[in-house]
């Protein structure tokens, strides 16, 4: 059974509707188990896989290496966090377009600055802000796909019936998946250009550590030249009550 393009376009804009970020507050706020997180990413993302009842969105062996290639900050008593969680919602995301060493690269400064942040913007905050723009972005792809569709109906006039509709069907992939390939090389682009940029981000912080690092010894020394002051002062004292007491 051959699906129409009228039905076709009306099945993408649907699935495209059914798109939907898992909220903050929808994570939990407890610790949990490795197969409590992939149950969790499951049951929340399923629905937007190619084919529900077969894809998996996460496994223990994807969890691991994403730990292994230090995308994945280490557990906690085997147990991973809500923010382990809001990570692995970003590598769901990107995997599909990027390469591991890609990921890192824009994951990395991130996890540094903000993962268990206890100052300024948190992870939570990074994430909502972002996916906040979803939203938006589906309305604007969704009028993007119908001009597309609208294109690629237009084509391939002079072929026979027979052939026209694959034609018109093959034309209309081919707009998207140019589309797609043009948006990948810009981002991979970008990364390669933020690699810089990324490694100052990243070196800042590091001064910024080393630098409390030191004010936090020079507070030390200086406690323990008072201290030292203090026992000497002690002993002075001492010494006197001594002689007053020997005269």
């Amino acid at each position: 059974m051959t699906i129409s393009m009228d039905d076709l376009l009306s099945s993408i804009l649907e699935s495209l509707d059914r798109i939907d970020y898992i909220k903050p507050e929808d994570i939990p706020n407890i610790d949990l188990y490795m197969d409590q997180v992939t149950t969790f990413m499951d049951k929340k993302l399923k629905s937007s896989t190619r084919s529900p009842d077969e894809d998996k969105i996460l496994t223990k062996t994807m969890i691991n290496n994403y730990a292994k290639n230090k995308l994945l900050p280490s557990p906690e008593r085997k147990k991973y966090s809500k923010e382990h969680i809001l990570v692995l919602i970003f590598i769901y995301y990107f995997k599909g377009i990027l390469s591991i060493g890609d990921i890192q690269t824009l994951l990395s400064p991130i996890m540094d600055r903000f993962f268990k942040s206890e100052k300024g913007l948190r992870l939570e905050d990074v994430y909502e802000e972002v996916f906040s723009l979803e939203k938006e972005q589906i309305d604007v792809l969704k009028k993007d796909v119908v001009r597309k569709f609208e294109i690629a109906q237009g084509t391939f006039e002079e072929a026979d019936e027979e052939a026209q509709e694959f034609l018109k069907q093959f034309a209309f992939i081919c707009m998207l998946s140019f589309d797609v390939y043009t948006k990948k090389l810009l981002i991979e682009k970008m990364i390669d250009g933020m690699n810089g940029s990324f490694r100052n981000f990243r070196d800042k912080d590091v001064k910024k550590e080393k630098g409390k690092e030191k004010e936090k010894e020079r507070e030390n020394e200086k406690e323990k030249a008072r201290e030292r002051k203090k026992e000497k002062e002690i002993v002075k004292e001492r010494e006197k009550e001594k002689e007053t007491e020997t005269e």
